[in-house]
C-alpha cells in the first residue's frame, strides 16, 4: 500500500496495511476476483513486456496472474510483510518495499501499469500526482488500469478504518487529460469493482492497439 497522510497512521508508510497484513493476505489469496479483467487488459500489451503493479501486496492474485502470462512484473508496496510474501511467491519478479509516491521504479518505463485496490486509498491530490507520474513512466501507447468507483464518494476502508476517496469519472477524466492519457474503457469485474483503462497519447508509429470491449 502507500504512504499514510493522516494522523491515524502517521509514520506508517503502508497506510495501515502492515498491521492488517495477515488478514489482508487471507482474504485476497482466497479470491479470484479481478483476474479475468486483468488478463483481458494484458492481452493488448506487448508479449513479455514490463508491467508495474502499484500496491502489489503479496503478489496474489494480480502479479501472479501477470507473471503466468509471461510479463516481466515489478511490484511496489510499503508493507514489509506483504513484500516479503511477494518475494517468496514470485522470486524472479522485481519488488520494492517503499511508498508509491517515492518509488525508485518510476525512474524507468513500463508497457503497462496497474493499481487494483490502491488509488482510492490515497488523498485526492496524491491520486492526481500519481496519475501524472504513471503517464511519464509509460512507454508510447502504454496502458494504465486501476480500480475506483465511478461516482464521487468517500467511505471507510473495511480493514484499516481509514478514509477512502473516489474522484469520480469526470474528475478522473480531467486528470487523465492533463497527464496526456486517454480513457479508452471502463469495466466492472465479478466483484462489482470499477476499472478505468487508459492509454498514453503517444501512440506507437505502427498504430494504436484495439481497446477491449
Amino acid at each position: 500500500m502507500s504512504k499514510a497522510t493522516n494522523n491515524a497512521t502517521a509514520g506508517d508508510p503502508s497506510n495501515g496495511y502492515e498491521a492488517v497484513a495477515p488478514e489482508f493476505m487471507r482474504r485476497r489469496e482466497q479470491s479470484i476476483i479481478g483476474i479475468a479483467t486483468v488478463q483481458m487488459w494484458s492481452r493488448f500489451l506487448p508479449r513479455g513486456g514490463a508491467i508495474l503493479d502499484l500496491g502489489c501486496g503479496s503478489g496474489v492474485p494480480i502479479s501472479t496472474a501477470l507473471n503466468n502470462e509471461g510479463f516481466v512484473v515489478y511490484g511496489i508496496d510499503a508493507s514489509a510483510s506483504l513484500t516479503a510474501a511477494f518475494r517468496r511467491r514470485l522470486p524472479h519478479a522485481h519488488v520494492a518495499c517503499e511508498a508509491i509516491e517515492d518509488s525508485r521504479f518510476f525512474g524507468r518505463t513500463f508497457d503497462g501499469v496497474i493499481a487494483v485496490g490502491l488509488m482510492f486509498l490515497l488523498p485526492p491530490d496524491v491520486q492526481r500526482d500519481l496519475i501524472r507520474k504513471v503517464a511519464v513512466a509509460l512507454n508510447p501507447d502504454g496502458r494504465f488500469l486501476f480500480t475506483s468507483p465511478a461516482q464521487l464518494c468517500t467511505w471507510t476502508d473495511v480493514l484499516t478504518g481509514q478514509e477512502s476517496h473516489s474522484l469520480g469519472t469526470e474528475e478522473y477524466k480531467a486528470a487523465f487529460s492533463e497527464a496526456g492519457l486517454t480513457l479508452i474503457g471502463e469495466y466492472e469485474d465479478e466483484g462489482e469493482n470499477h476499472y478505468y483503462d487508459t492509454r498514453h497519447s503517444r501512440a506507437r508509429s505502427s498504430g494504436a492497439g484495439v481497446a477491449p470491449t
